[in-house]
């Protein structure tokens, strides 16, 4: 994608981590730009794997089952779920004029 005018680039923020399917399309309606690829069937199984303990060390001793189970079930209608393997690498954000 080309940058023109205000579109212009500021900073790439790396991520480089399995995001719900519709995190590009948030960012990119947000007028940032998202880089990403889809991960094949080992990288998928693998980042999944690693997107599970990021997950549970964030809610660790913080929320009940029901509150977990809730904010699970919010997540994947807000932002989809993790069936289209999209790996965020990196969000080009725009500068503003």
């Amino acid at each position: 994608m080309e940058w023109t005018g205000s579109e212009r680039p500021r900073y790439a923020t790396e991520y480089d981590k399995l995001v719900r399917d519709r995190i590009p399309a948030i960012i990119d309606e947000n007028g940032d730009r998202s880089v990403t690829h889809v991960a094949d069937d080992a990288e998928y199984e693998r980042r999944l794997l690693e997107k599970l303990e990021e997950e549970c060390t964030e809610v660790r001793d913080e929320l009940t089952l029901e509150e977990l189970e809730e904010t699970r079930r919010q997540k994947s209608v807000e932002r989809g779920g993790f069936d289209d393997r999209i790996v965020l690498e990196r969000v080009h954000e725009s500068d503003p004029l």
